[in-house]
């Protein structure tokens, strides 16, 4: 398979309050981000020319950031803007964007209080992150042997660049071992979340989906639970522990990458992909899209 390189494309990224030519975005090797995951970011889908949810998103980059001390020296109106602006300029209407904050290279050290907030936007034409096959089949996922942290031993409500180092460990293993992604507990040993996406779980037509309270609360996931809601069925967040996915019928994924994707498997346990998980995958595609109030 041909990649082409993130560094070397046309186009446009926003940077430090202005478009700038997508090679020139650049930064220094002793960028502090780089050495200390001083760093958080966003993933935004924009759905004929739209960027749904873009203010919360943007409320949530300022979040994330105070929650690792420092600030976004740009307002949430300015932010949401310049994601427009990226996203016009790079002549796109069904696209991904990838805002990101980060320290810069005035400090190396551990503590940096004197380092410039940097932040950036970034778009491009990104298709679901599972392919329509593998939606209609549902997904194979591994359990991975990494844990999500306690909230009193990482930042777990910032979306921060660090916090996903063993969400890339996990995936890499899951597609090495022939699965589509991983599920990972968390550190009470319950159910938490994929690598990238929250995860529901369907039982005598109620929804069942862990309480996020050492991972994001997702704005996907709020979305579909609202869309669930309108449907008239109960949604209930709780702990959930490994041993109760074997009396589950449907299980599903939500993100702003994955949207709505059903599963089929988690290590030993089966699911069938459902009427419930169809049917939020198709009111969430009718809702981006304008089709459904």
């Amino acid at each position: 398979m041909s990649l082409i390189p993130f560094d070397d494309r046309d186009g446009f990224i926003w940077f430090d309050g202005k478009l700038v030519p997508w090679r020139d975005a650049k930064i220094h090797v002793l960028t502090h981000a780089l050495h200390y995951a001083s760093s958080v970011f966003e993933g935004q889908r924009a759905y004929g020319g739209e960027i749904f949810k873009l203010t919360e998103h943007s409320e949530r980059l300022h979040k994330s950031a105070e929650i690792l001390d420092f600030k976004v020296p740009y307002s949430v109106a300015e932010i949401d803007q310049a994601a427009r602006d990226v996203l016009k300029a790079n002549n796109l209407t069904d696209a991904y964007l990838r805002p990101v904050a980060w320290r810069g290279a005035e400090q190396m050290g551990v503590a940096a209080p004197l380092t410039k907030t940097h932040v950036a936007i970034a778009a491009w034409a990104w298709p679901s992150y599972f392919s329509p096959e593998a939606k209609l089949k549902g997904l194979r996922l591994t359990v991975s042997r990494w844990k999500r942290p306690a909230p009193d031993s990482a930042p777990t409500s910032s979306k921060a660049a660090g916090l996903y180092m063993i969400c890339t460990l996990s995936k890499h293993e899951a597609d090495r071992a022939g699965f589509d992604d991983a599920i990972m507990f968390d550190y009470r040993g319950q159910v938490a979340e994929a690598t990238g996406a929250n995860v529901f779980f369907v039982q005598d037509g109620k929804i069942h989906t862990p309480t996020p309270d050492c991972f994001l609360d997702g704005i996907t996931r709020r979305t579909v639970i609202d869309l669930a809601k309108k449907r008239g069925i109960e949604v209930i967040q709780r702990a959930i522990m490994p041993s109760e996915m074997e009396g589950f019928e449907q299980a599903f994924l939500t993100g702003t990458a994955a949207e709505v994707t059903p599963l089929r498997e988690i290590g030993q346990y089966n699911f069938e992909v459902g009427t419930i998980a169809q049917t939020l995958m198709k009111d969430y595609d009718d809702f981006v899209n304008g089709r459904l109030a």
